[in-house]
């Protein structure tokens, strides 16, 4: 019999913890296709943030860090700085990155740290309870909105990959989703795309992903996938908002 599924070299054969349906399997596989593609398992370190994505030392084989609630960035940072052989990603959730870890994710963009950004944007606080997050779309019920997001009281979810983009020193920011096979392979492009150019050294590079969460929105698998089109793409448009073209920055 044909094998179907093989194990990129990158990623370990642990038990899977995440919740029937949730996506961040499939984005744990895209990274380690990435950076398995450039051979760059050897010298390369992720930062996990809090969240549901924390666990990454578990699921790929390469060295990692813990950071503090939104402080991926940081700790990035100063890797980055100290070994600037390395390829250092950070992986967050919507929660961790756009809410306490918003001072972060801005200045360190701004400032053009040559690190990636693997951004996995659910609507919602996944691993806590599922807390209203800053992208939680209006009329999203959640624990903490539980008739709905109002924009009176609780403003409107932020577009992380276009204000990113608005930065110099961002070098490319982009969003894709992966509720379908031709997502999924743009998804592929765009995490590809990011790593090479950290590679590169251009800059700071942004892949925002729009994963569902079956479980803290009270949908099957399938239902999930059918919100991302329906919901959270028309409010989230899909595409490449920056790219840098050149390692220069000015």
């Amino acid at each position: 019999m044909k094998q179907v599924f093989k194990r990129p070299p990158t990623l370990r054969d642990a038990p899977f913890h995440f919740c029937p349906g949730c996506h961040h399997g499939t984005i744990h596989r895209l990274v380690a296709e990435a950076i398995d593609q450039y051979r760059l398992r050897e010298r390369t370190i992720g930062i996990a943030g809090v969240g549901c994505g924390v666990f990454v030392y578990e699921y790929f084989d390469i060295d990692t860090a813990e950071a503090p609630h939104g402080r991926a960035p940081a700790v990035a940072t100063g890797l980055k700085r100290v070994l600037s052989d390395r390829i250092i990603f950070t992986y967050q959730g919507d929660g961790d990155l756009a809410s306490i870890g918003m001072s972060e994710i801005v200045h360190t963009a701004n400032r053009g740290e040559n690190i990636t950004v693997i951004f996995v944007n659910n609507t919602v606080y996944g691993m806590t309870g599922g807390q209203m997050a800053p992208t939680t779309l209006l009329g999203q019920q959640s624990t903490t909105s539980p008739y709905g997001r109002d924009f009176n009281q609780d403003g409107y979810p932020i577009r992380m990959a276009e204000m990113l983009a608005t930065l110099e020193g961002t070098a490319f920011s982009a969003r894709v989703a992966l509720n379908t096979p031709a997502n999924l392979m743009k998804a592929k492009k765009a995490v590809r795309q990011a790593f090479e150019m950290q590679m590169n050294d251009m800059g700071f590079t942004f892949v925002e992903l729009l994963s569902s969460c079956p479980t803290n929105w009270g949908l099957n698998p399938i239902k999930a996938n059918e919100r991302i089109e329906r919901e959270l793409i028309p409010y989230f448009p899909l595409g490449v908002f920056k790219e840098r073209k050149g390692s220069d920055h000015f």
